[in-house]
């Protein structure tokens, strides 16, 4: 009895249809999920030598696609983040591609700036690197520290740059 060799080709793209189904369910948007089909085929076949055949490739294809979409999801929510001065220490979220600034902004930016550069280093640090977009985790890896001093040392951050600028006023 012959035995038929492995098509991973062909494999693969009989589960094209699930895959496109998959991933009109992560975006709601048919043109997004056809690019995630699309990025995980490509990836698929770049990485076809870690498969292991006869196992579940149907699987594999969806923790790629899974991984792309929350790669993609990360990179377009980084977003930098602005303090308000409000006793509630609200955030205002302003996304990256915004490049226009008009000059009052500006100067709050560059006063904000001042004034986080003014914290000692055990506040200024993780503050600064919360609002690159490291994650408190992250942040706490770094820093050696453990999650919870890293939280509070943000908050308390915060709580003296609102204390500078009502100080100011």
């Amino acid at each position: 009895m012959k035995t038929m060799a492995y098509d991973f080709s062909s494999e693969v793209l009989s589960h094209r249809d699930s895959l496109r189904y998959f991933a009109l369910s992560l975006t709601n948007n048919r043109d997004d999920a056809d690019d995630l089909v699309q990025e995980t085929l490509l990836k698929a076949y770049t990485y076809k030598s870690k498969f292991e055949e006869h196992t579940n490739l149907k699987a594999w294809l969806y923790t790629i696609m899974k991984n792309i979409f929350i790669n993609n999801y990360r990179k377009v929510t980084k977003v930098k983040m602005v303090l308000d001065a409000s006793k509630e220490l609200f955030h205002i979220n302003i996304p990256e591609t915004k490049k226009s600034y008009d000059p009052d902004s500006r100067l709050n930016y560059k006063e904000m700036i001042a004034l986080m550069n003014s914290l000692d280093d055990e506040y200024r640090i993780p503050l600064t690197m919360y609002f690159e977009g490291y994650k408190y985790k992250e942040i706490a890896e770094e820093m050696k520290l453990p999650i919870g001093t890293i939280k509070s040392r943000i908050f308390l951050a915060r709580k003296q740059m609102m204390d500078l600028v009502n100080e100011k006023k």
